[in-house]
């Protein structure tokens, strides 16, 4: 995907804290089949507003990515396995 960017800071935490491969999170991207549901709790709240998704990697991982649309650009901020909550509610606003 080559518009997805990932700080290294991030990259650091999708490996070390969240087991998450770059590959992961563009298998989710090119996987998705739902829409994008926007973070509106006040601590998450940005300009431009930050996305999320839940989708599946190609092994069958669900993972929640999260991330901001700027300048033609995905600037990811997290991604993350996804609890049974987390799907639950994706999949009642989302499919």
């Amino acid at each position: 995907m080559h518009n997805l960017r990932i700080s290294e800071a991030v990259l650091n935490k999708l490996e070390n804290k969240h087991g998450v491969s770059r590959r992961e999170v563009e298998q989710c991207f090119e996987n998705k089949c739902g829409l994008l549901l926007v973070d509106d709790r006040e601590n998450h709240r940005t300009d431009p507003p930050t996305l999320w998704f839940v989708a599946s990697t190609n092994k069958g991982r669900q993972l929640k990515v999260i991330f901001i649309y700027r300048d033609g650009q995905v600037h990811l901020r997290s991604a993350y396995e996804a609890d049974q909550s987390t799907c639950m509610l994706y999949n009642s606003k989302a499919r």
